[in-house]
C-alpha cells in the first residue's frame, strides 16, 4: 500500500528504517535528497561511486544497501546528472527494488517524489506508476514525501 505525505521528511517517518530515492548512474550525489543520503550513509556513497564507475549501475537499476539497521535502495532513474529521469527507469527500478525487498523481508521503506524534482518528470505521471507497481506487492508499504519539509 502507498501513504502519500504531503509534506515531510523521509528519515522521520516513525518505524521506517528502509528508504529509497532516484540517483543518476553516472556516481554523482551533488543536489538534492542524495545529499543528504551521501552524508549518512559515507560508506554506500563510495560504492554507488565505484557501481558507476565500473559502468555496474546503470539505468532502471536498483543498489541495495545494507547499512546495518535497514537498507537504502538507490535506484536507476537517469543516466547523468545532466539527463532527465525516464519513467521507464522508474518503473523498472521500483519493480526491482519491490523484489529486493520481499527477498528481505522489508515491509515499509520511505522515499521522496522520485524523477519529479531534478528529474524533471511530471508527478502525476510518477505517481502513476507508483501506484501501478506497489499493487503487485500488498506487503509493503511505501511512504511517500511528495514536498520534503523540515520538521
Amino acid at each position: 500500500m502507498i501513504r502519500y505525505i504531503e509534506k515531510g521528511d523521509i528519515f522521520r517517518i516513525e518505524g521506517v528504517r528502509n528508504y529509497a530515492h532516484g540517483c543518476n548512474c553516472a556516481g554523482a550525489m551533488g543536489k538534492g535528497i542524495a545529499v543528504q543520503f551521501k552524508d549518512k550513509y559515507p560508506d554506500m556513497y563510495l560504492e554507488y561511486k565505484k557501481l558507476c564507475k565500473d559502468k555496474e549501475f546503470c539505468p532502471g537499476d536498483v543498489f541495495d544497501y545494507n547499512y546495518g539497521n535497514g537498507h537504502v535502495y538507490n535506484l536507476g532513474t537517469q543516466a547523468t546528472w545532466r539527463t532527465r529521469a525516464k519513467i521507464e527507469y522508474i518503473e523498472k527500478s521500483l519493480t526491482k527494488m519491490l523484489d529486493c525487498a520481499t527477498r528481505s523481508n522489508v515491509t515499509a521503506i520511505a522515499l521522496p517524489a522520485i524523477g519529479a524534482g531534478l528529474g524533471g518528470l511530471k508527478w502525476d505521471d510518477v505517481k502513476a506508476v507508483l501506484d501501478k507497481v506497489s499493487n503487485d506487492y500488498p506487503n509493503i508499504d511505501l511512504y511517500v514525501v511528495e514536498t520534503y519539509q523540515n520538521e
